[in-house]
């Protein structure tokens, strides 16, 4: 049967993922597991998002809540299976893991790399042409990657984030993943985004097109970021998320505690800071990721 293929044909997918989210069976039936590989074929091709972007919102993009249903819906249908990688009589790398999952599958002419060494890619995630994924590395369901992005040694990519094209992922930094609540943003990354190595973006932070993170920077929700570029503090909207201006170049800092023992003791606390903007020197240091794509 033909995969869904946008307009009329996504419209119908969403339609029946959101009415089987409304009323899950208590166990899955064929037609529910066929409805599932599609959806899984429809994340694969960048048809279906978990968010997207949108001029309209504050912050730039808006929620898919059914894409994030019928990722939920995977989840509750399938059933463990053995899932285990290598020849019958040959080396073998035991897995276990839910039916709806699989690992994804990838072709030859996909215009991607994925270098041998350890790492995993699960289906329902899209991979655009010229990705490069250094081993080991891990991408979750739901995911979105962009053309030209590379996704280093060590890193994470949460279930339903979004990065955009040309971003540098860097080794051991971590995008968190946001599936529930349905209508929560997940962690966005636009194009052209150097994330350092060690770096935890998570809680639906927004890194806006062009910022660089040093190493180390841990970006949250409930994590003020402090601007000397623009003498302002940075936080989330009480209903959106916190926004990382386009172009910002942020790396990890600390703010002294002002009252009480933290005050007697000399204490300080973790904070990301905003030293400066992308300018040309900047532009330089970051194009020489290009070597490694």
């Amino acid at each position: 049967m033909a995969l869904p293929t946008g307009g009329g044909e996504l419209a119908t997918l969403r339609d029946r993922i959101e009415r089987l989210f409304a009323d899950p069976p208590a166990t899955a039936e064929p037609e529910h597991l066929e409805l599932l590989a599609r959806f899984r074929g429809a994340l694969d091709r960048g048809e279906a998002r978990a968010a997207e972007p949108d001029p309209a919102s504050p912050w730039g993009w808006r929620v898919n809540a059914w894409v994030k249903q019928g990722l939920l819906l995977g989840f509750r249908l399938g059933r463990i299976v053995d899932l285990t990688v290598g020849a019958a009589d040959g080396p073998r790398l035991p897995f276990a893991d839910k039916d709806t999952y699989p690992l994804r599958p990838i072709e030859p002419g996909a215009g991607l790399r994925l270098v041998p060494g350890g790492s995993a890619i699960r289906d329902g995630v899209f991979l655009g042409r010229g990705v490069v994924c250094m081993p080991p590395m891990y991408i979750n369901t739901g995911a979105y990657v962009g053309d030209g992005s590379l996704i280093d040694s060590h890193a994470l990519v949460g279930s339903c984030a979004q990065v955009g094209r040309r971003v540098h992922l860097s080794a051991a930094a971590q995008l968190g993943g946001v599936i529930e609540p349905v209508g929560a943003l997940p962690v966005i990354v636009e194009d052209d985004v150097l994330v350092g190595g060690n770096c935890g973006v998570y809680e639906g932070t927004v890194v806006q097109r062009g910022a660089v993170l040093g190493a180390g920077t841990i970006l949250t929700r409930s994590t003020p970021v402090y601007d000397l570029e623009r003498e302002t503090i940075h936080r989330a909207a009480e209903d959106g998320p916190l926004v990382i201006p386009a172009g910002a170049v942020v790396v990890p800092g600390s703010r002294a505690v002002t009252r009480g023992k933290g005050r007697e003791w000399g204490l300080a606390l973790y904070t990301p800071v905003i030293v400066k903007y992308r300018d040309a020197a900047t532009d330089d240091r970051v194009q020489r990721e290009d070597w490694l794509r």
